[in-house]
């Protein structure tokens, strides 16, 4: 595989009157996971679609696991797994059927597909339930057995849209570790799309987010939250006294703010921040309740950047740019 599993130039697509997208690029390395986040109608199915050889862009260029989405289609198409949104495994097949009748399609031998089942089953938690109908699989059961699925044929190229959207707390979390483990064991590089920016935040090497078919901002995650703002002190007092709130605010010096029980301080250089503060907390400390380092978001960065509307020509606001690498 090359340094980087995709690459996209440029994308623009219309329908009609919308622009759907409006020149984006973005950028997957291999072996990594890229979030790609936006607000409904922002352009990222679109952006999956081309991805995927499912549509052809207006202009632009993108390369999927080596191979031009245009001109070699059928060849990126062999070298990709798309988990949508919605599970399409057969209920009336155990799970263990499911994924051999998968692997028969893409022409391994009978051998070949019971042991590669085998292996997907164990990798996902899956095993115990192998041979029970999938009908009987919960939520969560079902998303991973559609996650095994789209690894039969080993891709190299992973697109996962929205994969545990529907799915309670303890099923969520279930998914993110076999997406883990898809990535670490298997070297897979993943395109995700999702709702939740927690996912992002725990799945994401990279991050990318798009406003009105534009890019609004590139990063790792924590690139971006420091983007929109640095991290604070926040030094919580046992009680609303005044009087102690005075006493704080002059032992962490003019930059303080204070609200109520609530000191804050910014804290520049992170940790070493918070040590400090916590060594000149020391005269008041039996007056202190709680004392964090707090540090924006990635929440707060994506409703920042995804704010404002582009202008006209295409530009991005000031703003939403600062992320962007």
């Amino acid at each position: 595989m090359p340094e980087e599993a995709i690459r996209a130039e440029g994308l623009v697509k219309s329908f009609k009157k919308t622009r759907a997208l409006r020149g984006i690029d973005l950028t997957v390395r291999t072996g990594t996971v890229l979030a790609l986040l936006g607000r409904n109608g922002a352009g990222k199915s679109t952006a999956v679609r081309i991805l995927t050889t499912l549509t052809r862009p207006d202009a632009g260029s993108a390369i999927v696991a080596g191979f031009d989405v245009i001109r070699s289609a059928e060849r990126v198409r062999a070298r990709i797994g798309v988990t949508g949104q919605g599970p399409t495994v057969d209920e009336l097949l155990t799970g263990r059927q499911n994924l051999v009748i998968i692997g028969r399609m893409f022409h391994l031998s009978p051998q070949q597909a019971r042991l590669r089942a085998g292996q997907l089953l164990e990798q996902f938690g899956l095993a115990d339930a192998a041979g029970r109908l999938a009908r009987t699989y919960s939520g969560g059961m079902r998303r991973r057995l559609d996650l095994a699925a789209s690894m039969i044929a080993a891709p190299p190229v992973m697109f996962l849209d929205e994969p545990t959207t529907g799915l309670d707390p303890v099923s969520r979390a279930q998914m993110w570790q076999a997406i883990r483990e898809m990535v670490t064991q298997s070297g897979t590089s993943v395109l995700l799309t999702s709702q939740y920016l927690e996912e992002a935040e725990q799945l994401a090497d990279d991050v990318t987010v798009i406003n009105d078919g534009l890019v609004a901002a590139s990063g790792t995650p924590r690139q971006l939250r420091e983007s929109v703002g640095q991290a604070n002190v926040r030094v919580v007092l046992r009680d609303a006294d005044s009087s102690a709130a005075g006493r704080l605010g002059a032992l962490l010096g003019p930059a303080a703010r204070i609200d109520g029980r609530v000191v804050t301080l910014a804290a520049p250089d992170g940790l070493g921040s918070l040590a400090d503060v916590v060594a000149r907390l020391h005269p008041i400390a039996a007056e202190v309740d709680d004392v964090a380092l707090q540090r924006p978001s990635l929440e707060e960065a994506f409703t920042i950047l995804t704010s404002a509307r582009p202008s006209e020509d295409g530009a991005r606001p000031e703003h939403a740019m600062a992320g962007a690498r």
